[in-house]
């Protein structure tokens, strides 16, 4: 499996320490944002993990038009260039359209594919040919072995700076389930593997016209993911879940954050690579 570079003394795969992916779902301001990111920093560095600052400056596949999206573009690549010098930090944000590609990468160090469209090969291919690290996340839809064509995919257009991301597979209506063998399936594609531990226990479109979720859950199966064997751990951060303006339901509270993760890593210390 290959080991990938997301900055300078960042890297994820084989070998490496677990490294944890994590911030607000969508900028709500540029104050808290860059609060947050200060924060989960801190609780980082004092455990001695290496940290990506992740969020996004649209989120447009809200399940309602009326729902916030943030600030947009311009403004939010200039919130999270912001975050990655003044904090001093690596930073992942999602794009959903090619033309975002290029704009994204002068700012940040990884792009994200969001689920619904891992399949997009135009936006795959824009996202490979910036030279930047590329963070797909598997499809609801999709069966972790089917990712290989996504890969495929990706190399094919000029990279190998490539993560792959677990979080859940559509279960009914309005509900998620966590298969823990498309951990090994995925990362016997040759790449490293992150599992989403919050969009993992949301309940798509469950309250009506927002997604619900149980974020209780979270830290049982981030801590499962770690016993399976995982490269990095995603999860998203608010200092007040329940007054979040995207993903409330399944947002970690940044109070909880340390000793979630300490118990991620003991597991992982204990579990055999």
């Amino acid at each position: 499996m290959r080991i990938v570079e997301v900055s300078e003394g960042l890297r994820i795969g084989p070998g490496q320490s677990l490294v944890f992916i994590g911030g607000p779902c969508v900028i709500e301001s540029e104050a808290f944002t860059l609060e947050m990111a200060q924060q989960i920093r801190k609780i980082t560095d004092e455990l001695g993990m290496k940290y990506v600052f992740k969020s996004s400056f649209d989120k447009a596949n809200r399940s309602s038009g009326a729902s916030f999206r943030g600030p947009g573009l311009d403004a939010g690549l200039r919130i999270l260039d912001r975050v990655r010098h003044e904090v001093g930090i690596p930073v992942l944000t999602d794009i959903h359209e090619p033309s975002q590609a290029a704009p994204a990468a002068e700012v940040v160090d990884v792009l994200q594919i969001p689920a619904y469209l891992c399949r997009q090969t135009d936006l795959l291919v824009a996202a490979a040919k910036t030279g930047r690290t590329v963070n797909v996340k598997k499809g609801q839809f999709l069966a972790p072995h089917d990712m290989r064509h996504i890969v495929a995919k990706l190399e094919e257009a000029g990279t190998t700076k490539i993560l792959l991301t677990e979080r859940g597979s559509t279960f009914g209506y309005s509900n998620l389930v966590v298969d823990f063998r498309s951990l090994p399936i995925m990362r016997s594609l040759g790449y490293p593997v992150v599992f989403d531990g919050s969009h993992s226990v949301q309940l798509p479109g469950a309250l009506d016209d927002r997604s619900g979720g149980d974020r209780k859950y979270v830290p049982y199966l981030a801590r499962a993911a770690a016993a399976v064997g995982i490269d990095a751990l995603f999860m998203e951060i608010h200092d007040s879940p329940d007054n979040a303006l995207s993903d409330s339901a399944s947002s970690v509270a940044l109070g909880d954050l340390p000793r979630l993760l300490r118990d991620v890593l003991a597991v992982r210390a204990a579990t055999p690579a």
